[in-house]
């Protein structure tokens, strides 16, 4: 492996878990989500009022909501009801009941927030929001599957099925590439009992794997040696020519970045499944 790769890699590696592990305590079982951008100032207000629009979308938005201390649907209720409070019932509160659909409010959840409110906030109020509500949580609206609702509490993309390499999973697995230029590396995400075989990645030098758990709960596993138990932030580094598995846990989506390590003469050999009793006895 070149060294200039080695160093690019290692540094490219070190700002992801940078945002993954720079968390405090009260954070540390979060789970990533997205950040927002917000350009709505400067699209209507950047001539008038600039100041204006960079409080609006760098400050309020690009920061505030950014701050990890609350997650995006309790902010979302928050901002809610603080509209709702005030008597403000015109198109920004519909963009704030949309926002807090998005992120993940349910229709039974907004109907208990609006009507608590209106108990502090007045019922007339509480009538107007609903009239709103209406509009966004409708009848034909459909229940999250396992995988929408998953797909929410991580960062990056769960992907396409991994059909390519289905017949070296046990179980179903997604792929979504997230660099293919210079620094190459995917996101693998593995449904509840989904685990690859066993395999190992051989080379004459250098080579190897790092995997860098980003979402729910999963397992790494050398041969001859006891399960490691992943979660978001942890990182496992696979040396060359040894024979592992990873996956998902038996009750727990998992997704972890999959750093292939530049080496010489590399290439990977797929062997045989983790077996069921073996399997079974993770929690």
């Amino acid at each position: 492996m070149k060294k200039a790769s080695l160093i690019f890699t290692l540094l490219a590696v070190s700002g992801i878990l940078a945002a993954f592990t720079h968390r405090t305590p009260k954070q540390e079982n979060k789970p990533m989500t997205k950040k927002i951008v917000q350009t709505a100032g400067r699209d209507r207000l950047g001539e008038f009022a600039p100041e204006f629009a960079h409080y609006n979308d760098d400050v309020l938005f690009g920061e505030n909501w950014n701050n990890t201390d609350l997650d995006l649907k309790t902010r979302s209720l928050l901002t809610v009801t603080a509209l709702m409070a005030q008597g403000i019932t015109d198109s920004s509160l519909k963009h704030h009941l949309q926002n807090a659909k998005n992120n993940g409010v349910t229709k039974p959840e907004i109907a208990a927030a609006i009507t608590h409110t209106a108990f502090y906030a007045g019922w007339p109020k509480a009538w107007a929001t609903f009239t709103l509500a209406q509009t966004i949580w409708t009848d034909k609206d459909k229940p999250l599957s396992a995988k929408e609702k998953y797909q929410q509490s991580i960062f990056f993309p769960i992907g396409s099925p991994n059909n390519a390499f289905a017949q070296y999973f046990v179980g179903q697995s997604y792929l979504a590439p997230i660099s293919t230029e210079q620094v190459k590396f995917f996101n693998v995400t593995f449904e509840p009992g989904c685990r690859n075989n066993w395999h190992i990645h051989h080379a004459t030098k250098g080579g190897g794997q790092m995997l860098v758990a980003v979402g729910g709960r999963g397992y790494y596993q050398e041969w001859g040696k006891a399960p490691v138990e992943m979660n978001p932030g942890d990182v496992i580094h696979i040396p060359a020519n040894t024979k592992h598995w990873h996956g998902a846990a038996p009750d727990s989506w998992f997704s972890h970045l999959a750093f292939e390590i530049d080496g010489e003469n590399t290439s990977n050999e797929w062997l045989e499944p983790v077996s069921d009793e073996e399997y079974s006895k993770l929690k």
